[in-house]
C-alpha cells in the first residue's frame, strides 16, 4: 500500500464560511497519479467540518440556516461560560457534522455524485487560517 498527500490551506472569515474544496482534493489526486484508492480529507481544528453537500447558493444558504436553528450561536452554553468564550456553538456544529470524509478514487478521478462537492465549513466565531491534510491510499 502506498500513500500519497497534500495539505490546503486557507484563510476563512469564520461564522459558517463554506469553502468548496473538489478542485484541490482532485489537484492532490491527479499529482499522485493513483488509478484506484481510497482518498481522505481532514480538517486541522475543534471548530471545522468537512463534508459533501451541492455546492451552490441555495444549498449553501440553506445548510447555513439549517444549524443556526439546530444550534442557535447565541444561547446558555457551558463552554462559553466556563471558558469566558463565545464559540461553544461553533464546538458543538463541527462535532455533529465531523472532521473528515473518505472518497473511493476510480479511473484517477474521486468517485463523486454529479451534484455532490467536498467543502470546508468553519463555524468559528472569527476569522481563521486553516489547514486540510488530503491523504491518499492505493
Amino acid at each position: 500500500m502506498a500513500i500519497h498527500g497534500g495539505l490546503l490551506r486557507m484563510d476563512t472569515p469564520g461564522n459558517g464560511h463554506i469553502v468548496d474544496l473538489t478542485q484541490g482534493v482532485a489537484s492532490v489526486v491527479r499529482t499522485s497519479e493513483v488509478e484506484r484508492g481510497l482518498v481522505t480529507v481532514f480538517a486541522k481544528g475543534s471548530t471545522v467540518a468537512i463534508t459533501t453537500m451541492e455546492y451552490e447558493p441555495g444549498g449553501v444558504h440553506d445548510l447555513q440556516a439549517l444549524l443556526d436553528r439546530l444550534i442557535p450561536a447565541q444561547g446558555d452554553y457551558e463552554h462559553n461560560r466556563l471558558n469566558h468564550d463565545t464559540n461553544s456553538h461553533a464546538h458543538m456544529r463541527a462535532a455533529i457534522i465531523g472532521p473528515s470524509e473518505t472518497i473511493p478514487v476510480v479511473g484517477g478521478e474521486l468517485a463523486l455524485g454529479t451534484w455532490q462537492q467536498i467543502v470546508l465549513i468553519d463555524f468559528d466565531d472569527r476569522p481563521r487560517s486553516r489547514v486540510v491534510t488530503v491523504q491518499l491510499l492505493s
